[in-house]
């Protein structure tokens, strides 16, 4: 940390130019009065770094806790500190265009009204989603009710409801963690999370979009205003202004190391497609761009600068894959090139590489996943106890729960805290009812957060110390939306619902359900056997056990519990209720730091 240039005010510098106004107060709330957002409540961060923080994340929260309207060039503006994501505004013949309304419709109103306040009302003439992450798109019903053109990448609508439907649950769990929402902001609690502050709790939405884009090069003029889109993979893409020279970069470059494998779940980004997507903007746009802006962090100015932010954010997921798999070609496992990868100096040396929100760490642990998956290829591995059983059987070796706190201790006093914290996680797995090892865990995990240059890790390891010492925080985050529900293919909806069976509970029932979708002019058969749930597009004629005819509306109320009436039944009428009486529920509150 000694090397890092801590002098240098420059991204301060750039962060504050063009700033317009702030929000006063920055508290967003809903219409009963519940805060969805609270930038005040980071006034703590204009002070100086204290023990509790890491220096550089501390930096780093200072700079992503400036929010208001500002202006990044000639017609084009970015309110910015008003959810996890920035939301930009272009300015054409009638109105103004929306590039990624934030989170929760209050925050994407609240922005809106901020930019109205000092542009006048124009109104919003388009909205384009930069890609498939609820920072995107989910604010949307707070600047639009829709009947304007809606652009995106292609495949946007399959990435952004199987992600948020399918693996809903869980990822609003783990994002529990990663966002640190029930920690309070101070500098002993959440400051941040690198690629911004945290993530709003309002109300999500989603309109589809209105008009694909599938090639990069393709052109569109909304409003008057031209855009030049460059798609990436993963329903991703980046967008120039020509007419103002200006460069939209999504997330392929902010002012961090973005997650390969983002902590609460997801696909694993592709690090080597990522590069040849940098290598193109570059050689697209260098010279076509005075500005470039993201969906995060604050603009870059002046082509020399530009060509460096793309260029160094290339090398460095191009160093890290390229590394790996070097080493994992050497026999090493995930852990142990983590461990042994450092990154080149000029790139450590550079703000905008660091870890803030990726880690080394963590991504190198995703490359190495994505080529070779779960299994280090050791048969120790292969087939090992699950966590529960596996402490219970470390700490009887270790001579008990007493023992086992006895040597975390120690390990404590030689400031190994990974290695205590792993001790002490047997103990408390082993015996959930173990205060002393659960108070010294919290400890540990309080003493690692606050160590923690990422703003990610702090916030898992202070909220694993606050559920460890006081249990399970209520989920307060939002419920997935109804506009997902409502987005959702028919396929979608039957896979959403076969991922529910419980299947022993359903190993011994056979059923088939036509369904006629009368809005859709579509045909569906699901079949249940062997605790599966099948669908099939047109079906044969044979009969099935039961047909129904409904829209698409009534299919999802009905697969939803609801009561759902002008559904036309033919056959057996039972067979429906034993569907959904084979259906779970996912649990939103599961354990995580205890067994």
């Amino acid at each position: 940390m000694g090397d890092l240039p801590f002098h240098d005010r420059h991204d301060f510098e750039d962060a504050d130019r063009g700033f317009i106004v702030k929000l006063s107060p920055a508290v967003i709330r809903t219409a009963d009065g519940g805060v969805v957002w609270d930038n005040d409540s980071y006034d703590f961060l204009q002070e100086e770094c204290p023990e509790t923080a890491h220096p550089s994340l501390w930096r780093q929260a200072q700079l992503c806790a400036r929010q208001g309207l500002y202006e990044v060039t000639d017609g084009i503006y970015q309110v910015r500190g008003l959810d996890l994501t920035n939301m930009t505004l272009v300015e054409g013949e009638r109105g103004v265009l929306v590039i990624d309304p934030l989170i929760s419709i209050e925050c994407a109103a609240a922005a809106l009204k901020l930019y109205r306040a000092h542009r006048g009302p124009r109104p919003v003439t388009g909205v384009i989603y930069t890609h498939a992450h609820p920072g995107h798109f989910g604010g949307v019903r707070g600047v639009t009710d829709g009947g304007v053109p809606i652009l995106a990448p292609a495949g946007f609508m399959e990435h952004a409801v199987s992600e948020n439907v399918y693996a809903g649950p869980a990822m609003a769990r783990r994002a529990v963690y990663m966002y640190g929402p029930a920690l309070p902001s101070s500098p002993e609690g959440q400051i941040g999370c690198g690629l911004g502050l945290t993530a709003s709790t309002g109300t999500m939405s989603l309109i589809p979009p209105t008009l694909d884009i599938t090639r990069t090069g393709q052109e569109e003029r909304i409003d008057g205003v031209r855009i030049v889109f460059h798609p990436e993979a993963g329903a991703e893409m980046n967008l120039l202004f020509p007419d103002r020279r200006a460069l939209c970069l999504t997330e392929s470059a902010t002012h961090n190391q973005h997650n390969l494998l983002t902590l609460r779940g997801a696909e694993v980004r592709d690090a080597r497609i990522w590069v040849r997507y940098l290598t193109e903007a570059i050689a697209l746009f260098a010279d076509r761009a005075d500005v470039a802006f993201a969906s995060h962090h604050w603009p870059t100015w002046g082509r020399d600068n530009i060509v460096r932010l793309l260029a160094q954010q290339r090398d460095m997921y191009a160093y890290l894959h390229d590394q790996t798999l070097r080493l994992l070609n050497k026999g090493l496992t995930g852990p142990e090139i983590a461990e042994a990868l450092h990154m080149p100096p000029e790139l450590e040396r550079s703000w905008h590489t660091h870890g803030y929100h990726g880690s080394v760490s963590h991504n190198v642990k995703a490359i190495y996943q994505r080529y070779l998956g779960w299994f280090d290829g050791n048969p120790a591995h292969l087939w090992e106890h699950p966590p529960r059983e596996s402490a219970i059987r470390y700490v009887e070796c270790l001579g008990g729960g007493a023992a086992v706190v006895a040597f975390a201790r120690r390990y404590i006093d030689e400031n190994d805290l990974r290695f205590a914290a792993q001790l002490l996680n047997h103990a408390v797995f082993a015996d959930e009812g173990n205060k002393e090892a659960r108070d010294l865990l919290a400890e540990v995990y309080t003493r690692l957060g606050h160590g923690a240059e990422n703003g990610t890790w702090r916030n898992f390891y202070l909220t694993g110390a606050l559920e460890v010492a006081d249990g399970i925080v209520p989920d307060t985050m939002e419920a997935t939306s109804p506009d997902f529900f409502a987005a959702l293919t028919v396929e979608q909806v039957f896979d959403s619902i076969a991922i529910r069976v419980d299947g022993p509970r359903a190993w011994h029932e056979r059923l088939t359900i036509d369904w006629h979708l009368t809005d859709l002019g579509e045909r569906h058969r699901t079949t249940l056997s062997n605790g599966a749930l099948i669908q099939q597009p047109d079906p044969p004629d044979d009969a099935a056990d039961l047909t129904l005819r409904l829209t698409k509306a009534q299919l999802v109320g009905l697969l939803s519990g609801k009561g759902v009436e002008g559904v036309e039944r033919e056959g057996d009428t039972t067979v429906l209720q034993r569907l959904v009486a084979v259906l779970d529920r996912p649990v939103r509150d599961f354990a995580i730091v205890t067994a």
